[in-house]
This record gives C-alpha cells, structure tokens and sequence, in this order.
C-alpha cells in the first residue's frame, strides 16, 4: 500500500493519463510543422471532423460533472448507455484515436503512426482497468460489456 490510502491501480491510471496526453503532445508538435507548410487534407479533415462530432456527442450524453479523464469512475458517477454509449463503451477513447489518426496522417511517417499505435496501446489498457472499476461500482456493467463493443461499433 501507498501512502495516503493510494493504490498501486490508481497510479496506474495515473502513468496511463500522462502518457495518453504525452503521445497526443508529441503527435501534434510532429503534425505542427506540416499543418503549416501544406496545411491538412480532405481525409484529415474527414477525421478531425469525426472526432469533433463523436467528441460533443459523447459529451451532450456523458455530462461534464460525470466525465472523468483517470480510468477510476466518480465516486457520485452514473452508468451512461445513451447516444455514442450505446453503440461503444468508450467514444471518447475513439475520438481521441480520431483525433491522433489525422495528426499520424498528416504527418505522414512512419513515427507518427508508430506514436498512434502507442497510443492505442495506452487506451486499450486504460479502458481495460476503467472497465475493472466500472464492473465494480455499476453492476449493470458487465451486461453492458457483453453487448457493446469497445471503439468501433459491431467490430470492435
């Protein structure tokens, strides 16, 4: 046990968080200086358009007060299964793996791909332990699970 009553999962979630936002940063300054010289193209907007839809749709249902950005759930936080949440567990994860595939894309090397799947890699893992708290302080969530993919609706 840590100090302070922390657990060793929510410094997990924490490591998890800070390396979600690091790969985003880094994506962003790679995609910075080709955003400039060529600007970005209709498949990049086509995804940063995707992304910025599924983001507000997920935030009309989810709510500010119930979103958190560390996988632990709010202690007062309710299961949301409406709007995005019904097709996908986590949409904002998805938005966010939009958002990043436009950076990659725009970018157009190899590194920013790899950095993209770096970051699938973290929000796989993220949502894996939210799910873990999730299944804890909702019972209907296993149910849920069993029903809805976790990124892309009827894939996966």
């Amino acid at each position: 046990m840590l100090p302070f009553g922390v657990t060793r999962r929510r410094v997990g979630g924490a490591v998890l968080v800070l390396l979600q936002f690091g790969l985003l940063l880094w994506l962003a300054l790679m995609a910075a200086p080709a955003l400039m010289q060529r600007g970005m193209t209709l498949s990049g907007w086509l995804l940063v358009g995707l992304s910025g839809g599924l983001g507000g749709w997920t935030l009309w249902h989810n709510r500010l007060g119930n979103f958190n950005v560390h996988p632990e759930p709010k202690t007062h936080g309710q299961l949301v299964t409406t709007g995005p949440y019904r097709l996908i567990r986590h949409p904002m994860y998805t938005t966010v793996l939009l958002l990043a595939a436009a950076l990659a894309l725009v970018t157009g090397n190899a590194l920013a791909w790899l950095a993209w799947v770096a970051l699938f890699g973290v929000l796989l893992t993220k949502a894996r332990l939210e799910e873990d708290w999730l299944c804890e302080h909702h019972p209907l969530y296993a149910s849920y699970r069993q029903h809805n993919k976790r990124f892309v609706p009827w894939l996966y």
